[in-house]
C-alpha cells in the first residue's frame, strides 16, 4: 500500500511539475509575440514641461550654458504613488492609497539637488541630480527640466512620483533547491523623511534570524548616512554600526566614515548541496577614513583616502556539532591603509535592461582604484603583512544599441614573505538591444583563487548562477560561470501594479582547484531554462521577482530533473 500510495504521489507532482512548465512555456511564447509587436510609448504622468506649451521656446542646454544662464526658482512636482487622473488609476483602493501615503518632503528633495538659485544653469549637474534622486528607493522617477526663461534666469521643474514604502509582508522564495521565508515590517520613508525602519524574521539555510534596521542617507541635511542593525540569529548575533559621509557627487571635495560590525555566526562547507562540516566563526571588524579629491577635472575625478582597520576573526568547532567540524585559521590584522580611485565622468540613461520600464542609470567610463595596508606585529596584528587591492572597470560602445562592459579585481595578502588568500576576478558582459522590447546578454563571471583563505572558497550552484542546481553544489578555489539570456520587455501591465517581462536562458559553470571537503569537481556543469519577470511600479526598491524553471544537462543522479526558483533581485 505504502509503494502505491508514493506512486500516486510522486504521479501528482509529476503531472502539476509538467503543468507548470508548459504554462509557462505558453506564457513565454506570448511574451515572445508581444515583444515583436508595436512598440508603445510610455507616457510619464505630471511632465512639468507640458504646463509650458505655447509659451516661449526654452533655449537648449547647450544655449543656456553659452548665455550663462541664472537658476531662478525651483519648483517641486510632486505625484503621488497613483494618478487618479489616469485611466485604470483612478479607483477606490488607489485614492485610499495616496490619501494614506505621506509623500516625500520638498526639504527632502532640495537637499539633494547639486545647484540652488543663483548658480549657473549646468546641464551636467541636472543630470547628476537627477542620478542622486533615482537612488532613493521610495521615488520611482525623477525628471529635472527648465521651465522657463526670461532674461537671462531660467526656472526649473523637479518632477518627482513617490513608491508607497510601507510594506507589510509575507515572502517565500526558492533557490538551489532551497526555501526561504520572510516575515517583516519596513517604512522606507518615515513621514517622507526618506528614513527607513525595517523590522523582519528570516529563515532560510542558514539560519533563522530577527533583526532591527536604521537608515537615514541625509542626516541633518548633510548628506551623511547613518546605519544601524541588530540581529539576533539563531547561531549568534549581529551588530552593525556605520556614520559615513561619502563623496557623493563628482565633485565632492572630502569624504569621511567609520564602520563597526560584530557578528558571530556557524557556517557550513557544502558538497553537492550538502553540508558535510561546519565551524563558528566570530568577527570583529572596526575601520574610519577620510577621503579627499580636487573635485572633477577635464571629466576625471581623482580621489585619495586614508585610514585604519580593526579586524579579528576567531573560528571554533561548533558546540554539540552534528557535523564534522573544519575550523579555519584565526586572522588579526590592524593596518593603516591609503588608496586611490581614478574615475570618468561617462554615464548613460536607458530603460529595458536590468529593471522593465524605468529608468536605469548605467555608469559606461573607466574606473580605475588601488588600495595598500600595511598590517605589523607591532601594532597587534598576529602576523606582518602587506595587504593590496587593485580594481578596473571599463565600458565600450552604447548601451541602447551594444555594449560591453569589462570588470576585474585583484585582491590577497602577502604574509611573512608568502602570497595568500589571493584572488583573480574578471567579468564580461556584452548587451545587443535587438528591439525596445527585447535584449539579447551575454555573461563571463570567473575568479582564480591561490591559498585561499578556508572561509573564503568559492562556490557554485542554484543560489550563485547556475540555476539548475542545488545550492553550493560545487566547491573550489576558482570558478568560471557563463550565462546566455534572451530577455523579453512587454507593455502588459496587470493591475497599474506591476509590469511582466521574460527570459530563455542556459548556464555554464564549474569550478576547479583545492576543496578540502566533499567530492572533486565535476567539471562543467549546464543548464537551460525560461522563466517570468514581474517589475513592481509602486513599491519602494528596485526588486525584479524571478521565476524560474531551470533543466539541468549534468550533476550527479541525486538531483531532480528540474529545479524551481523564486526569488527577489536587483536585476532582471
Amino acid at each position: 500500500m505504502r509503494r502505491v500510495k508514493c506512486q500516486s504521489q510522486c504521479y501528482a507532482r509529476t503531472v502539476m511539475r509538467d503543468s507548470l512548465i508548459a504554462m509557462l512555456v505558453m506564457i513565454l511564447i506570448g511574451l515572445a509575440l508581444v515583444s515583436v509587436g508595436p512598440v508603445s510609448v510610455l507616457a510619464q504622468t505630471g511632465d512639468p514641461s507640458a504646463s509650458n506649451a505655447g509659451e516661449r521656446a526654452i533655449p537648449s542646454a547647450t544655449e543656456l550654458e553659452a548665455q550663462g544662464a541664472i537658476i531662478g526658482k525651483i519648483f517641486f512636482d510632486k505625484k503621488n504613488v497613483f494618478d487618479t487622473t489616469q485611466p485604470g488609476e483612478n479607483k477606490s483602493l488607489f485614492r485610499l492609497a495616496n490619501r494614506l501615503h505621506i509623500i516625500t518632503r520638498d526639504s527632502v528633495i532640495e537637499q539633494q539637488l547639486l545647484f540652488q538659485p543663483g548658480d549657473k544653469y549646468s546641464k551636467r549637474l541636472l543630470e547628476e541630480s537627477e542620478r542622486l534622486l533615482r537612488r532613493n528607493s521610495y521615488l520611482f522617477d525623477v525628471k529635472i527640466t527648465p521651465v522657463r526663461f526670461e532674461n537671462g534666469v531660467v526656472d526649473v521643474s523637479v518632477w518627482t512620483r513617490d513608491l508607497w514604502t510601507l510594506m507589510p509582508g509575507f515572502s517565500v522564495s526558492r533557490s538551489g533547491g532551497e526555501n526561504r521565508s520572510r516575515v517583516s515590517i519596513s517604512e522606507r520613508n518615515l513621514v517622507g523623511t526618506g528614513i527607513t525602519l525595517k523590522l523582519s524574521y528570516t529563515d532560510d539555510v542558514d539560519r533563522s534570524s530577527t533583526s532591527f534596521e536604521y537608515l537615514d542617507r541625509n542626516v541633518g541635511n548633510s548628506w551623511a548616512t547613518a546605519f544601524f542593525k541588530v540581529a539576533d540569529n539563531s547561531d549568534g548575533g549581529t551588530t552593525a554600526v556605520s556614520l559615513i559621509r561619502p563623496f557623493y557627487a563628482l565633485d565632492t571635495r572630502w569624504s569621511a566614515g567609520t564602520n563597526y560590525l560584530d557578528n558571530e555566526r556557524i557556517d557550513s562547507f557544502y558538497s553537492l548541496g550538502d553540508r558535510v562540516a561546519e565551524y563558528t566563526a566570530e568577527t570583529e571588524f572596526f575601520n574610519t577614513y577620510a577621503g579627499w579629491s580636487a573635485g572633477l577635472s577635464g571629466g576625471w575625478v581623482r580621489r585619495w583616502t586614508a585610514g585604519i582597520v580593526f579586524d579579528d576573526r576567531e573560528y571554533f568547532p561548533v558546540p554539540d556539532g552534528e557535523l564534522p567540524t573544519l575550523v579555519p585559521d584565526d586572522r588579526r590584522l590592524i593596518y593603516p591603509f591609503i588608496s586611490y580611485e581614478r574615475l570618468e565622468d561617462q554615464f548613460e540613461t536607458t530603460s529595458n535592461r536590468d529593471m522593465i520600464g524605468r529608468t536605469e542609470d548605467l555608469f559606461m567610463g573607466t574606473r580605475l582604484s588601488a588600495r595598500l595596508g600595511w598590517a605589523d606585529e607591532g601594532f597587534g596584528s598576529d602576523r606582518d603583512a602587506l595587504l593590496y587591492t587593485f580594481s578596473a572597470s571599463r565600458g565600450f560602445g552604447a548601451i541602447k544599441k551594444k555594449a560591453l562592459i569589462l570588470s576585474s579585481v585583484l585582491s590577497g595578502r602577502i604574509d611573512d614573505g608568502d602570497s595568500a588568500n589571493t584572488q583573480l576576478g574578471i567579468g564580461a558582459s556584452y548587451y545587443n538591444q535587438i528591439t525596445d522590447k527585447r535584449l539579447f546578454i551575454t555573461t563571463i563571471e570567473g575568479s582564480i583563487g591561490d591559498n585561499l583563505d578556508l572561509d573564503n572558497l568559492v562556490e557554485l550552484g542554484g543560489d550563485s548562477g547556475l540555476r539548475g542546481y542545488p545550492l553550493r553544489y560545487q566547491t573550489g578555489d576558482s570558478k568560471i560561470l557563463i550565462t546566455a539570456e534572451q530577455r523579453y520587455f512587454t507593455d502588459w501591465y496587470p493591475f497599474k501594479l506591476f509590469r511582466v517581462g521574460g527570459a530563455i536562458f542556459a548556464d555554464a559553470g564549474r569550478t576547479w582547484g583545492s576543496n578540502p571537503v566533499g567530492e572533486p569537481s565535476l567539471g562543467w556543469l549546464k543548464d537551460v531554462g525560461i522563466g517570468l519577470r514581474l517589475g513592481p511600479t509602486r513599491a519602494s526598491g528596485r526588486d525584479i521577482i524571478h521565476i524560474d524553471v531551470a533543466f539541468p544537462l549534468d550533476g550527479d543522479s541525486s538531483i531532480d530533473s528540474v529545479q524551481f526558483l523564486i526569488q527577489s533581485k536587483r536585476s532582471f
